[in-house]
């Protein structure tokens, strides 16, 4: 048994859909969250530049004793998260074979779409990944640079963002029958995308897939938490306003958090 916490980090908002579904499969577990809103979005960004902002959101979660850290972010695992997982002696996790893995299970027809940011675009892995695993598969990626900002403008029910949403997605509508939501923040626009590209189009959250790796690897370094422990103390961090994270925070996770302001 292991009752630090989990470490979850991401560009902003996004990674709390992975640990909305760690509560729900995991509720044992304990959270520590570090979101750089303020630097956020990381996908248009340089990869050095990501690299680096990456690297300090992993020394910030290390200063809180983690057991393991969540990656919670597709263009932070796109860059880095080979290399932080070389380099650091607790496991790590990122989102993207999980996500690839279950679009492969998910597909009939063998035709799957990635939505992501321009990076992880731009740097080819999910399909690199889908293809790897399995070479017959057609895989379409589109960038989505307009998502993440309305997300972490907590505009999810806009209709500047449905307008968003429904133009951007327009070229993949009818030619893919699963979608992989590639990057955390797009979740919270689900409802949406799927009214865009229509009820027998499946999606696939990455980020709620990795929290079945993250529960293998639990039981495999045997580092549980034990269930004795009932108090949980989960703890959310955030380089942007501490007030607008916790609003959307609490109402995706649909209990009270609360959250500090750090500067990196």
């Amino acid at each position: 048994m292991d009752n630090r916490p989990i470490g979850f980090l991401d560009s902003g908002v996004g990674g709390l859909t992975v640990v909305r579904e760690l509560m729900r499969q995991l509720p044992h577990e304990e959270v520590v969250y570090i979101g750089d809103s303020a630097r956020a979005p990381y996908g248009p960004r340089p990869a050095e530049q990501i690299r680096d902002y990456t690297w300090q959101l992993v020394n910030f979660l290390l200063t809180k004793d983690v057991k393991m850290i969540v990656i919670a972010c597709n263009t932070a695992t796109a860059v880095v998260w080979e290399e932080v997982k070389a380099k650091l002696d607790i496991p790590v996790l990122g989102v993207i074979l999980p996500g690839a893995s279950a679009a492969i299970k998910s597909t009939t027809g063998g035709k799957i779409g990635v939505i992501g940011t321009p990076m992880t675009v731009q740097s080819d892995i999910y399909r690199k990944k889908i293809e790897a695993l399995s070479p017959e598969m057609e895989v379409q990626s589109l960038a989505c640079p307009k998502f993440v900002p309305l997300v972490e403008s907590n505009e999810l029910q806009s209709s500047l963002t449905k307008k968003v949403v429904y133009e951007t997605l327009h070229p993949l509508a009818g030619r893919v029958d699963t979608l992989v939501l590639g990057c955390t923040h797009y979740p919270l626009l689900r409802p949406i995308i799927q009214n865009m590209m229509g009820p027998s189009v499946k999606l696939i959250d990455s980020g709620a897939e990795c929290v079945r790796d993250i529960s293998v690897l639990l039981n495999y370094f045997e580092i549980n938490r034990s269930r004795d422990k009932h108090e949980l103390n989960h703890r959310f961090y955030t380089t942007a306003n501490a007030k607008r994270f916790a609003e959307i925070a609490e109402n995706w996770l649909n209990l009270k958090v609360n959250v500090e302001h750090v500067t990196l």
